[in-house]
This record gives structure tokens, C-alpha cells and sequence, in this order.
């Protein structure tokens, strides 16, 4: 599968599914290596906001899915990177 740009969490259901199908795994398979139920990943898979963040990185682990966080700017107005302050430490 290519790179996907997620911006709303109404994109992640049918990406969860086709990368648990892609990754060969049933539902049932899926829920038992995350340690809940099947009906609990179906859940997940339909409505992942109700989901903690912890459980959907383990579920991404498990699926073999890389979750990458990068600015949709290239740079801010004033050169430094996005996120940095004029340090280079983050601006949070």
C-alpha cells in the first residue's frame, strides 16, 4: 500500500480494515493478538475515536502500519521549522 494523508478520523475505518486485510488477518485474529474481543476490534475498526490512542498504535503494530506525523507545511514564515521555536526546541 502507498502513504496515506489522514486528516479526519472518517478516513481511518476502511484503512484499518484494508490494512488488517492486507496483513492476511481476520477480525478474530487481529482482536486475539490485541488482546480483546472480536467484537471489541469490530468496534474499533468502525468507530476508532472511541478507541485509546495506546490500543490503535498497538493495533497499527500489529497490522505492520507505520504511523509518521510530519507538518503539511514545508517551513513557517519565519524559516524555522514548523513546531520549533528559534532554538530549535519545540514550541510546546
Amino acid at each position: 500500500m502507498s502513504d496515506f494523508a489522514v486528516r479526519t478520523i472518517d478516513q481511518l475505518p476502511d484503512l484499518l480494515k484494508a490494512f488488517r486485510k492486507r496483513a492476511g488477518l481476520s477480525q478474530a485474529e487481529a482482536a486475539l493478538r490485541l488482546g480483546v474481543t472480536q467484537q471489541t476490534l469490530s468496534a474499533l475498526e468502525r468507530k476508532p475515536e472511541s478507541a485509546s490512542l495506546g490500543r490503535l498504535l498497538k493495533l497499527l503494530s500489529i497490522l505492520d502500519v507505520e504511523l509518521v506525523l510530519r507538518s503539511a507545511r514545508s517551513e513557517d514564515v519565519q524559516g524555522t521549522s514548523p513546531g520549533k521555536s528559534r532554538s530549535g526546541r519545540p514550541a510546546w
